[in-house]
């Protein structure tokens, strides 16, 4: 670690004791010897971000920035894991201090966890009044399954094509995104598929788009990786409805969207005004302590109370239970649902000003700081600018040091979701890079620039 990222995180990670010889061994290890390391060790199924030109080497982070082992410092529009912010002291502490006291299973009691999901459960509709704490949201979404599957007595599944809803077998049978992607085994017969709700795209694009969609069972408030996808007006009241006379639960996932990030509300299912059966709740929640959790109503959890226990060691314990009473105290404190609006709202504004002076912004969609920028070669075919977006994404960080994220069913859309505490003065900074690397961009070969992972 360089002399001057010290002096920029001294006020974070102050050490309190001598190091520890495996400490000694971490700042010992430099960029060249992580990364030959993580090839020769980990699979090559987990992919590092920007490997296709320079891949980062993150070892400190505050507020909206992180920064590298040089202590370059890099304007973060991507990490929503960090709600609050990187390293928020606040949230740091919290956990320190309980860590030092004790982390134990959810079978004792304990105040956290109590306090926890009382102030949780408030932020709900009365109707969903019942919490289980898992520890990340794939892991909240498999338990959903198993709760619609006890309540209903059968196991299909409806869900929404480009849909991702996490990596254990279940979810990924359930996320067309993974299914029919590269590696995918195809749609399970359980599972039925209905059209994703781009109005930008998409089948039905119209002021009535919301009412000609088919009914879905498990749905993303906001679609992320299908390019941040929101439904239209009325969409999930119609869906809720035909499900419902099936007999189905429904499902909201709000792992991406949670905790205020659309600005005029919460969560992302009360901007179609409906009150799903079951919620998952992941990322945001523990602002990197892995923390998650599925609310539900009564009836539902009853239905799951046949005799078989669940019991899940590290879901909810004392210390990411802390992690979250820290994240909500500051998400109300800090007024960063406000803020996600005001800085979503001058971000809109901003970009459909340059759309007008460049054409290859398509569309520009979502809700507070949950906003996609689609890219096109052509407004009227639609053609997507993959190879463009790719390359505006590597210019960012390698220009300007702004990490971005490229995602979509064309991999040409910028999804922006970054931290909480991201303002105007971030924004300003984010646009000034876009429109200087948008002015210089040129005629693009789709056959010179590789696929930036991100």
């Amino acid at each position: 670690m360089s002399a001057r990222l010290r002096r920029i995180l001294g006020h974070i990670s102050a050490r309190v004791s001598d190091p520890q010889p495996w400490e000694v061994e971490v700042e010992a290890l430099d960029k060249k010897g992580v990364l030959e390391l993580r090839k020769k060790l980990f699979s090559s199924a987990q992919s590092i971000s920007y490997e296709n030109t320079e891949p980062l080497m993150i070892v400190g982070g505050t507020g909206a920035y992180l920064f590298d082992e040089k202590g370059e410092r890099y304007l973060d529009t991507r990490n929503n894991v960090n709600h609050v912010g990187h390293q928020n002291p606040k949230v740091a502490e919290a956990v320190a201090r309980q860590v030092k006291k004790l982390n134990s299973n959810t079978r004792y009691l304990h105040p956290n966890v109590a306090l926890l999901a009382d102030k949780l459960l408030k932020k709900f509709p009365k109707e969903l009044c019942v919490v289980l704490f898992v520890n990340s949201g794939s892991e909240a979404n498999d338990l959903a399954l198993r709760l619609a599957f006890s309540y209903s007595k059968s196991r299909r599944v409806i869900s929404v094509e480009r849909a991702y809803h996490g990596h254990t077998e279940n979810v990924i049978n359930i996320s067309p995104y993974k299914f029919y992607g590269k590696g995918g085994a195809g749609k399970p017969e359980w599972v039925s598929v209905v059209p994703c709700p781009d109005t930008y795209r998409g089948a039905h694009r119209g002021g009535d788009a919301g009412e000609r969609y088919v009914a879905a069972f498990f749905t993303e408030s906001g679609m992320s990786v299908a390019g941040v996808i929101t439904p239209p007006p009325n969409y999930l009241k119609n869906c809720y409805k035909y499900v419902r006379l099936a007999g189905g639960l429904c499902v909201a996932d709000e792992v991406q969207t949670g905790f205020g990030r659309f600005g005029s509300f919460y969560w992302g299912f009360e901007q179609q005004g409906v009150v799903p059966d079951i919620v998952t709740l992941g990322k945001p929640f523990g602002n990197g302590m892995p923390l998650a959790a599925v609310v539900t109503t009564r009836a539902v959890s009853r239905a799951f109370e046949n005799g078989m226990e669940y019991f899940n060691t590290f879901g909810g314990n004392p210390v990411c239970a802390a992690a979250g009473l820290a994240v909500l105290s500051e998400i109300e404190i800090q007024g960063l649902q406000a803020r996600a609006l005001a800085t979503g709202t001058y971000l809109k504004n901003r970009l459909r000003k340059l759309q007008e002076s460049y054409k290859i912004i398509g569309h520009i969609r979502g809700h507070g700081l949950f906003l996609g920028v689609e890219f096109v070669r052509d407004q009227k075919s639609l053609q997507p600018a993959t190879a463009e977006v790719s390359l505006i994404c590597s210019r960012l960080k390698n220009e300007h040091k702004i990490l971005t994220t490229v995602d979509g069913k064309y991999d040409n859309v910028l999804v922006i979701k970054p931290p909480m505490v991201f303002g105007v003065s971030e924004a300003k900074i984010f646009l000034k890079a876009l429109q200087s690397v948008l002015e210089t961009l040129g005629e693009v070969d789709p056959g010179t620039v590789s696929h930036t992972p991100t």
